[in-house]
């Protein structure tokens, strides 16, 4: 992924931040100059990844597989007694003809909630016990306190306000429906752990590799320079 096509798309996403009048914390404006001299006291963002992530899978189709996202609070399943938080919380960004592919977490359960713009579509199935997708039991969906039953496969639709509890081992994707511009999701959950925590159906992989064709805008979770002493 060019890192040109990685700052048009942080632009858009702090656009519609800002259109929607959306506070970030002040690390989310960090710029690559200002982390070159962040000590210690930052090391919580840089060991939970907090900030901003972009990801096309590792495809090299960003505007078709893959979405925007900042993460804003996580804990750390590894070294939990530095950073107990047992919760962690997200903003993602999907425009029109973006698709988060088919995936289930092992230790995470999440509240995916629509924030703000179109209608997002989040297609369910459940998992067998060797982890691949169940394409005919029905599935019990949660959205907003309301407990239902639907074919394998539905697409649930979430408009601006609603959301959907996502369970362990319950396969997911996104995309937004067409016709209504870009959708800012938010997300709250246990903890999140992007590089282990994530079973994709096809496999593929979750961070971009960037080709640097220009400066960065800001720097991804993944690309911080460790502290100044």
């Amino acid at each position: 992924m060019k890192r040109s096509e990685i700052n048009k798309a942080l632009h858009r996403m702090e656009d519609m931040i800002r259109e929607y009048r959306i506070s970030l914390p002040d690390f989310c404006h960090f710029t690559p100059e200002e982390w070159k001299n962040k000590g210690h006291e930052y090391d919580e963002i840089r060991d939970n990844q907090l900030g901003w992530d972009i990801t096309d899978y590792g495809m090299g189709k960003f505007r078709e597989l893959g979405f925007s996202l900042i993460t804003i609070r996580n804990g750390n399943l590894k070294i939990g007694d530095k950073y107990p938080k047992s919760y962690a919380e997200k903003l993602l960004y999907l425009e029109e003809g973006q698709y988060a592919p088919m995936h289930f977490h092992w230790a995470k359960m999440e509240d995916i909630i629509n924030r703000a713009g179109g209608n997002v579509l989040i297609r369910v199935y459940n998992s067998h016990e060797n982890e691949t997708i169940d394409y005919e039991s029905p599935v019990t969906v949660h959205v907003d306190g309301r407990a239902y039953v639907v074919p394998a496969g539905t697409q649930v639709r979430l408009m601006p306000g609603q959301s959907i509890t996502i369970t362990r081992l319950l396969y997911h994707d996104f995309t937004v429906e067409a016709s209504g511009g870009p959708v800012l999701l938010g997300e709250v959950s246990q903890v999140n752990d992007d590089s282990n925590d994530n079973r994709f159906e096809p496999p593929m992989g979750r961070f971009p590799t960037i080709e640097e064709d220009e400066a960065p805008y800001r720097l991804l979770c993944t690309e911080y320079p460790t502290a100044v002493e």
